[in-house]
């Protein structure tokens, strides 16, 4: 998570693997939802190339921005200095954003979940297997890359990690060749790994997508705990927004969009509540959907950019009630902690 993605397609493979351009996808929906003016401050959690930043900016809002990418931070700052005193530009993960939250609370925040154009691009940064580049897929260029996770988890756990976050079908058969094949030598770059699955499910005439697709998404959002860090982003954004405030979030996977979407029935009490704990007392909605609550691009949009296909976004309008605690276990996700056991 705590991506940096504002731009159509996300950043995210089309069907060849290539990269999306860096044009923000459902602009004027987020723009909507949040409804930017003067003397409001609106947090944009996935910084990017300042896609969404901009635009808040230009219709006089006060920004805070954050991105947990250091290349985003530097190549951000000529805006910075731009819009002296309206944009504070920080390198963080969103997950912490109540952090960056003035003392009276933020009366926007705006999250575009996953890896963006610009990763993609950048062949040195491992995301795409069309650039042959290290195996690293880190956004923070620090901690354990993908080469750690193919190189020493077993067979399987590699399975969960491509089954769950990939849902990959053929998560066996590839982790026990990716696990055969380490024993003579590690894997280091995109394009080895990539060779390897084809090798293990070749591409069929009828298949969209090239066989690796589905594996090297699963890696990069393990490696970055991308799930793990939705789920904590959307918990401080509840705590960091005032009475009014609003969450717009845009996914482009069903994963990240089921999340939100829980995310929002259990704050807005239309969730029937959690099967995880007793319902002993009515807790008060802290959210109340905006417009008719799922919004995908229009034809317009799609014609322009067919990569912006996947993109919903979902908003929320914060109420007067207490933030509910952070119970993460609601959102189901898997344990997948042997991650910290790679070490660095």
């Amino acid at each position: 998570m705590a991506g940096t993605g504002d731009f159509a397609g996300h950043g995210r493979p089309d069907a060849d693997g290539g990269p999306a351009r860096h044009t923000p996808v459902l602009l004027q929906e987020v723009l909507d939802a949040l409804q930017p003016e003067a003397g409001k401050v609106i947090l944009d959690g996935t910084f990017g190339a300042g896609g969404y930043t901009t635009a808040l900016l230009e219709r006089a809002a006060d920004v805070v921005a954050l991105d947990r990418d250091p290349g985003a931070i530097a190549g951000g700052q000529p805006l910075v200095d731009a819009w002296k005193g309206k944009l504070s530009l920080h390198q963080s993960r969103f997950s912490l954003l109540d952090q960056f939250a003035p003392k009276g609370g933020l009366d926007g925040v705006v999250l575009d979940i996953g890896v963006s154009s610009m990763q993609i691009d950048e062949a040195d940064r491992g995301f795409s297997f069309q650039k042959n580049g290290p195996l690293d897929m880190r956004m923070e260029r620090a901690g354990v890359s993908a080469a750690d996770v193919v190189n020493r988890l077993k067979a399987g756990d590699l399975a969960r990690i491509f089954g769950f976050l990939g849902e990959e079908r053929q998560a066996g058969r590839i982790a026990r060749a990716i696990e055969k094949r380490r024993v003579e030598e590690p894997f280091s770059t995109t394009r080895d790994l990539a060779r390897l699955i084809e090798t293990v499910t070749p591409r069929k005439a009828k298949d969209k997508i090239h066989p690796a697709t589905r594996v090297f998404q699963a890696l990069r959002i393990y490696v970055n705990d991308e799930l793990g860090e939705l789920v904590a982003a959307l918990i401080a954004a509840e705590r960091a927004l005032k009475p009014g405030g609003r969450l717009a979030v845009v996914t482009f996977h069903s994963l990240e969009d089921r999340i939100v979407k829980r995310f929002f029935a259990e704050r807005s009490g239309k969730a029937g509540g959690s099967r995880h704990l007793p319902q002993v007392e009515l807790i008060a909605a802290t959210f109340v959907p905006v417009g008719k609550g799922l919004v995908t691009p229009g034809d317009e949009e799609l014609s322009d950019n067919p990569r912006a296909r996947s993109a919903k976004l979902r908003s929320g309008q914060r109420t007067e009630a207490q933030a509910q605690r952070a119970d993460m276990s609601v959102f189901g996700l898997p344990d997948l902690a042997e991650l910290n056991a790679i070490g660095g």
